[in-house]
């Protein structure tokens, strides 16, 4: 399984100044050049992707943890005894997951239970 990149910790820092207007370019520029980024550039993820609906969010997680093992649905059935269907339904936000399913799949996965709920 390959490694988690290492991420630089980031936070937000909300920078106001006073200056010349025909400045303002160069200003932004230079700290882009430091790393910063244009908060009016960025949108929010549920904004990009309107086609993800709330209940659809743990079926995403379910299909991404498979797929990081390689694994298909039927293999995952196998390994859990929840029924390929069950899974398909479960992957396609049709049939919630569940407590008891949640634990049996993250336990299989090796993730946290809760990114299935």
């Amino acid at each position: 399984m390959p490694e988690p990149m290492k991420k630089h910790p980031t936070e937000v820092v909300d920078i106001r100044v006073i200056g010349p207007k025909a400045n303002r370019t160069r200003a932004l520029e230079l700290l882009k050049g430091l790393g910063f980024t244009d908060a009016a550039e960025s949108v929010p993820w549920r904004d990009a992707f309107p086609g993800y609906a709330e209940n659809q969010l743990p079926g995403i997680s379910l299909r991404g943890a498979r797929t990081r093992e390689g694994w298909t649905q039927t293999r995952l059935a196998e390994l859990t005894g929840i029924p390929q269907r069950h899974l398909s339904m479960m992957e396609n936000g049709k049939r919630p997951i569940g407590k008891k399913n949640a634990r049996l799949l993250a336990k299989v996965l090796q993730v946290d239970y809760r990114v299935f709920l």
